[in-house]
């Protein structure tokens, strides 16, 4: 056994057994040290998974079959990718953009690109050919692993570089199955460091052109043990993630942190969400800790609960901002805490309400063992106690923060300022140190003159049974400078008519400060990134070209003699 496998074993042993115990956690965890050669694919998962039988990696799709592989089937099957892929020309430093679904093969790739010393470029599926050529470009992309679905989206892309098609074969491409010849024996450790490059991943873009964040051999996956502690996985769980594969909480959930802990990995394939279809793999496969996005939380408990959770112990979301409603849903029907959490494709998990800890409504939790989070003020850049941007100390730098953007030196400056990583989110603390999120740095917005974080009202907007999402921003007032206008997706069921708005209405003024009331409403379908998250920037621009001009569609509160009564 490596020493590097048992110091990362003993950090993370210590972990769980503090599961509960949220403070001793904080102040007792320190990062593991690794001098010398690192490389978490040879040093943790192959000396994990050698002669281990326990199930690694679990797949059900929609139509009921279904594939299992041990851990030691896939220390062995990626062993038999990497010769192979060797055998092409990957070598240590190469970039391979990856792109697959939830499939076995994306798994082993993983596994075999690391084993190499090469550097991992995750891309989601859903990726149109028009960002491709920027993707290659500025990942210095040298291999291509797709779908063969995928493949026409690189015709004329790929002059100098390699392409694999998985899953069928495509003209010019070699063809991934071909692996299943090569010799399963160990391929030698590539010598990188804990500081080598291994992952780029790309942001989601919700403000601004998507970034390239830059991991190491260790920031993500020595640093997701802060990600294993707030999911609260133990050897022997089975987790379910919901997110999609190129995007970093895939990363997060579907590949470091269970198995850093020794957990299986259950997927859950779906073309189109059915709740009671996720609701019977979670009882029928035995899931014990469960993470989904607000989204698909929102539409769980508008389902059928009454079968109760099985074999769960956790659940948690992440992904957008949790709303206190959702909690109180999941608590009443099921008895089970839904646990908040805080972390960016940057990091990993920052701040989360933990396993055992009192879970404080509306409340993101408290700052992660390892995690050395701030409050900065944004007008004085000194730390603030109550309010500010939520930052990470750099003078206590984590293992899990990235290096910087790559190739963009001016972003990565700016968001190292001052001795402090920003996030660009911004949180108030209470006097027990829970953190409440107030919003993005450039989502909050006055109105006359009172500070109005859209997250504060969209809460309120999402309790009404008619609202499914929503996303409040400033429309422009010639007297209040702005008012809120809420942009609201509706659950099924509901009409997007002048009866459907007078009780959005209604639930907003029964239920906000009259400074925070939603003035103004429109029904619509939210946009997003790829990776589902609502693009805020979007709407503020609509609004702002708008100039407060009333919208077709729109609805007004003074419109409405009802509410004035």
């Amino acid at each position: 056994m490596s020493s590097h496998h048992e110091t990362l074993r003993d950090a993370r042993d210590r972990l769980v057994a503090l599961h509960g115990e949220h403070e001793k956690a904080v102040t007792d965890f320190e990062w593991p040290v690794l001098d010398g050669a690192f490389q978490w694919a040879h040093d943790w998962f192959d000396v994990l998974a050698d002669g281990e039988t326990r199930t690694a990696l679990h797949i059900v799709e929609e139509d009921g079959s279904e594939g299992s592989w041990t851990f030691d089937e896939l220390r062995r099957r990626s062993n038999r990718v990497a010769r192979w892929l060797a055998s092409y020309g990957v070598r240590r430093g190469d970039s391979v953009l990856v792109m697959l679904g939830n499939r076995v093969e994306l798994w082993e790739s993983m596994l075999a690109v690391m084993k190499l010393g090469a550097v991992i470029m995750p891309t989601t599926t859903a990726l149109g050919a028009v960002d491709l050529p920027d993707r290659l470009e500025r990942g210095a992309a040298r291999f291509v692993i797709a779908d063969v679905s995928c493949a026409e989206k690189f015709d004329g892309l790929l002059d100098g570089l390699t392409a694999i098609s998985v899953g069928g074969t495509y003209e010019g491409w070699l063809d991934w199955h071909d692996a299943d010849a090569t010799d399963d024996a160990p391929v030698g450790h590539p010598g990188t460091t804990a500081g080598d490059r291994l992952l780029l991943y790309f942001t989601s873009g919700t403000t601004s052109r998507p970034k390239l964040v830059e991991h190491t051999q260790a920031s993500y996956p020595v640093g997701h043990l802060s990600t294993m502690y707030w999911l609260g996985l133990t050897p022997g769980d089975v987790h379910l993630n919901i997110s999609s594969p190129g995007w970093a909480k895939h990363a997060w959930s579907c590949f470091f942190a269970p198995w850093i802990a020794g957990a299986t990995i259950f997927v859950y394939n779906y073309a189109r969400f059915d709740a009671a279809a996720l609701l019977g793999q979670i009882r029928g496969k035995d899931v014990t800790t469960f993470c989904a996005p607000p989204t698909v939380w929102r539409m769980l408990i508008k389902a059928d609960l009454s079968g109760g959770p099985g074999s769960l112990r956790e659940v948690i979301a992440a992904g957008e901002p949790l709303n206190p409603e959702i909690i109180e849903q999941v608590q009443r029907r099921w008895g089970l805490t839904l646990r908040d959490g805080f972390g960016q494709t940057e990091t990993t998990a920052q701040v989360g309400n933990t396993p055992g800890s009192l879970v404080k409504p509306g409340s993101m939790g408290r700052p992660l063992p390892g995690v050395p989070v701030v409050l900065v003020d944004e007008a004085t850049g000194e730390v603030s106690e109550t309010e500010g941007e939520i930052c990470i100390d750099l003078s206590r730098r984590p293992v899990s923060l990235m290096t910087g953007y790559l190739d963009m030196p001016e972003k990565t400056a700016a968001a190292m300022a001052g001795g402090f990583y920003h996030t660009g989110d911004t949180a108030t603390r209470d006097a027990d140190g829970y953190l409440f999120y107030v919003g993005r740095t450039d989502d909050v917005f006055k109105a006359s003159d009172y500070k109005v974080s859209p997250f504060e009202l969209e809460s309120v907007l999402v309790e009404h049974p008619a609202v499914l999402e929503a996303a409040v921003v400033p429309q422009p007032d010639p007297v209040r400078l702005a008012v809120p206008k809420a942009y609201v997706a509706l659950a099924p069921g509901y009409e997007p008519g002048r009866e459907t708005a007078l009780a959005i209405f209604r639930h907003a003024r029964e239920n906000l400060a009259p400074y925070l009331r939603v003035r103004r409403l429109e029904f619509a379908e939210l946009p997003k990134t790829i990776s589902g998250k609502i693009r805020r920037v979007e709407l503020r621009a609509r609004e702002r070209d708008d100039a407060g001009a009333v919208a077709a569609v729109e609805w007004r509160d003074d419109a409405f003699p009802e509410l004035r009564a």
